[in-house]
């Protein structure tokens, strides 16, 4: 699964291990991520972040 780096604080998404903290389980790949999602470290929004 590809990777999702946060171009604002540098946070990476890993999608084996999703953001439980906001309800995204492991194995959730960026796109399936709800829009209103936002980073779990600077708040900014999916928009902000880039595929590595």
């Amino acid at each position: 699964m590809t990777k999702w780096e946060c171009t604002a604080c540098g946070y990476i998404y890993y999608p084996e291990v999703g953001d439980p903290d906001s309800g995204i389980e492991p194995g959730t790949s960026f796109d399936e991520i709800p829009e209103d999602w936002t980073c779990p470290i600077c708040g900014v929004d999916k928009s902000l972040f880039e595929e590595l």
